[in-house]
């Protein structure tokens, strides 16, 4: 039997704590996950379940009066435990990262040219006009038009799309394993956002990068994915294949979550599904089960002792579908053995999915 090759990004038992004066935050609560080479893995969940503080852990670019534990294994090595200086040396070169916000995240006093070239030059060791020549390519790489007019523009003079595919050049330049993309379309309009996140899909596969896009909208990772991490809370709730977590979902969770997602067969004045209640205090969470007072199908073993990771079919089916749900959903019964059809393959009466994978009917 062969070994499993190594991930890229190796998550285990990551908590990340953030002081405030009403107690800590527990952002980030024993999560573990991973990112195989030129894999995608999308996180999604609720805003507030803590996506973005665990790509910032993983960056550590956590904010003061904030404390992590655990292991972020990047190629072997841990993350947590390396000298800043030397995760310098990992930031931009090994691992990059696309913020929400182009417009806060480029500087607004320096040119294009330079804030795209500087980190070539230090990683890459290469010159004034070959960093030049590469950022033409890289800005006409991600559909930039006239990129040599736009390497001499400050951000302000730019649209937020050509600003987020400036974040995305500047992510690319120094060719890393790693890319964390983190809400890469808020703000964006609808038509902007699709051309971004194929883009960022298209540069991912033939590059042959690891990444990881994060966000809280399912028709974000649904086509453009290979597995799916559902956090809420603070903790993953559901790990899978794209595939499988779209097809069959079993956390009670994750299909409130699909379930609540507007579809074309939705009838014109019906009422929205929405998912009752609100994320818990992440100061004093419930015991066991955080989304057990949003859920109907809530047992005792949900509070006590509560759910761990464990296969959604049962050890003998394999790990690579976990859930932390006490009374899952039952799984599908497929004809013959089949498995459940592609997410891409057409659509879907319960997720609204077409062809693309895209959600329709938004």
């Amino acid at each position: 039997m062969n070994a499993q090759p190594e991930p890229v990004l190796a998550v285990r038992n990551l908590r990340a704590y953030i002081g405030t004066p009403r107690g800590a935050v527990r952002a980030v609560d024993d999560v573990s996950l991973h990112v195989g080479r030129a894999q995608a893995l999308g996180v999604v969940g609720e805003s507030g379940s803590g996506k973005s503080v665990m790509a910032r852990a993983i960056m550590g670019l956590l904010p003061p009066r904030s404390a992590c534990s655990g292991e972020v294994l990047f190629k072997g090595r841990d993350l947590l435990t390396l000298p800043r200086k030397e995760r310098q040396e990992i930031w931009g070169k090994q691992i990059a990262m696309v913020f929400q916000d182009p417009g806060r995240s480029l500087n607004p006093v320096v040119r294009i040219e330079r804030q795209l070239t500087e980190g070539m030059r230090k990683h890459l060791g290469i010159g004034k006009s070959e960093a030049h020549g590469r950022a033409v390519d890289l800005l006409r790489e991600v559909g930039v038009p006239d990129p040599e007019r736009r390497l001499r523009n400050y951000p302000h003079e730019l649209s937020g799309g050509m600003r987020q595919r400036v974040m995305i050049a500047t992510a690319l330049a120094c060719e890393p394993d790693l890319l964390i993309a983190d809400e890469p379309t808020t703000a964006l309009d609808v038509t902007v956002q699709r051309q971004i996140l194929d883009l960022l899909r298209r540069v991912q596969r033939d590059r042959g990068m690891a990444m990881m896009l994060i966000s809280h909208d399912l028709a974000v990772v649904a086509g453009r994915t290979d597995r799916v991490a559902v956090m809420y809370a603070g903790r993953l709730a559901e790990t899978g294949t794209t595939r499988a977590i779209f097809a069959a979902p079993r956390h009670r969770y994750t299909h409130a979550l699909l379930d609540a997602t507007p579809s074309l067969d939705h009838q014109r004045h019906a009422p929205m599904r929405v998912i009752p209640g609100s994320l818990p205090d992440p100061t004093s969470p419930p015991p066991g089960c955080r989304f057990a007072p949003r859920c109907a199908h809530t047992t005792d073993a949900c509070v006590d002792p509560g759910p761990r990771m464990t296969s959604a079919d049962g050890v003998a089916a394999g790990m690579d579908h976990l859930i932390a749900c006490v009374n899952p959903v039952a799984a599908p019964a497929a004809a013959d053995g089949a498995a459940p059809a592609s997410v891409g393959a057409g659509a879907s009466p319960n997720t609204g999915l077409a062809k693309g994978g895209d959600l329709v009917g938004r």
